[in-house]
């Protein structure tokens, strides 16, 4: 991990392209909306709570009162609610330049999606393999398009529990958390080789936030007390996947994430270490296979 030479300030001008953001309302997700309004994107709100993401429209337009914004109700927890989203989305679209994958559920009591999945790999994982999967042919449609999928440093914990990916047999909240996010950055790195053997013009990238202060902590006991003691800024914990959505520097396939040598919790976006299962094409052919099977969702196939 080097030191970043990244800052918000180098980010392009970005009229004329069209940005996805999932989670879009709070943390990390709002605060990459705001960064990309202030650029001149056009920005699709995704979120489950409509209520809560106009709010979160009107904040950002206080701060770029030009802000381009479309709200649009999307539940990851329901695969139904991923395809009618899609739907929309390309009704209402003509192409995507960049889909950032950023919702995501920490460390709840054991909870079921509406297909029932455990909400956590439910959530984080197969909900945006789902709507990654139906989106590709928006990003398809744009000049130089990108996927960011947001990942956690909790991937350094992760296990994929085959036969217990779902909490069929037994279910702890971290574990499960950190399954999850172990699966966001093996997709997107899986989906970024497989965009490449595919000869598409898509790129993916993963990114974490660091130790980030959000309402992700909400569910934890003390999560609010580590957030004042360790946490840096939301404004800052976004900077990792702002990065990798516009700058020209990134390497497709990269993960990146704060620059602190102290485990990447804070600081300015430079690459983030990343364990080595995440490149293990056997691995991820599994996780890939599963995927499908559970959403129904294919593509992407040798």
């Amino acid at each position: 991990m080097g030191k970043s030479t990244w800052r918000p300030a180098m980010m392009p001008d970005l009229s004329g392209k069209t940005i996805l953001v999932t989670g879009a309302n709070s943390g990390i997700g709002l605060e990459a909306v705001k960064l990309f309004a202030g650029k001149n994107a056009e920005v699709i709100m995704a979120c489950r709570n409509v209520e809560k993401a106009n709010a979160a429209a009107a904040e950002v337009r206080a701060v770029v009162p030009e802000a381009r914004l479309e709200v649009m109700a999307l539940d990851l927890a329901d695969l139904a609610s991923v395809k009618s989203f899609a739907d929309a989305v390309k009704q209402r679209f003509a192409k995507l330049d960049v889909l950032l994958n950023n919702a995501g559920l920490m460390a709840p009591p054991l909870q079921r999606t509406k297909d029932g999945f455990e909400i956590q790999f439910g959530t984080n994982h197969l909900g945006h393999f789902a709507l990654t999967g139906q989106l590709l042919e928006l990003l398809e449609a744009a000049d130089a398009p990108r996927i960011v999928q947001i990942s956690s440093l909790a991937h350094r914990g992760g296990k994929l529990m085959w036969g217990n990916l779902n909490a069929e047999k037994s279910y702890s909240r971290w574990a499960f958390y950190c399954q999850s996010k172990l699966a966001n950055l093996i997709f997107a790195r899986d989906l970024n080789r497989r965009l490449e053997k595919a000869g598409s013009t898509i790129h993916a990238y993963a990114a974490h936030p660091g130790y980030s202060a959000t309402h992700l902590q909400d569910t934890v006991p003390a999560g609010g007390l580590f957030n004042i003691i360790m946490a840096q800024p939301a404004e800052m914990g976004c900077l990792p996947g702002v990065m990798a959505a516009t700058s020209p520097d990134v390497e497709p396939g990269g993960y990146y994430g704060p620059d602190s040598r102290i485990m990447e919790l804070r600081g300015y976006p430079a690459p983030a270490y990343a364990r080595k299962i995440t490149d293990n094409k056997t691995v991820a052919q599994r996780l890939w296979q599963e995927s499908e099977q559970l959403t129904g969702v294919h593509y992407l196939n040798d």
